[in-house]
């Protein structure tokens, strides 16, 4: 990096734009456990018996655990397919920072990236009909591979 400034360092533009983007995809991939408390307490949906001690089912009886509320499902498959896809991106996206990528380049994988997943989720819970959320996951997928394939090139694919 020009100057000789640490690529790991709020000196560098290209850090803390990546820091700025990937607190958001990760605060976003948190809220989503938020998002799943609060549609299981909508839907009156437990999955384990001590969740729903204190509540009773519209005939007064004791609530059963429901392991397939489609709300509540919905909600997790949006969860899981944030842990799926944020974690590699913030993972080579740091390996990516490293190798101290022009700062237009490394916006346009970081707004990619964070505008795609941050659509994912919206079309996913709406829900929107597809392509809608297959795209909005391919845009982030390979956002994430293109900046796993720029940081192997960058070190010539090193073995």
């Amino acid at each position: 990096m020009a100057g000789g400034s640490c690529a790991m360092s709020m000196e560098n533009p290209v850090f803390k734009a990546f820091v700025t983007y990937a607190v958001i995809v990760l605060v976003k991939t948190m809220a989503m456990s938020l998002m799943t408390a609060v549609t299981r307490f909508k839907n009156m949906s437990f999955a384990n018996p001590e969740d729903s001690a204190g509540f009773k089912d519209k005939d007064g009886g004791k609530l059963k655990p429901v392991l397939n509320n489609p709300s509540v499902e919905r909600v997790r498959r949006c969860h899981l397919n944030d842990l799926e896809n944020v974690l590699p991106f913030v993972l080579i996206g740091l390996l990516y920072v490293a190798t101290s990528p022009p700062l237009a380049s490394a916006l346009l994988h970081f707004r990619l990236f964070a505008g795609a997943r941050l659509l994912h989720t919206v079309v996913y819970l709406v829900p929107v009909p597809q392509p809608a959320r297959a795209l909005t996951f391919f845009v982030g997928f390979a956002t994430t591979l293109s900046m796993a394939y720029s940081a192997a090139a960058a070190v010539g694919f090193a073995v």
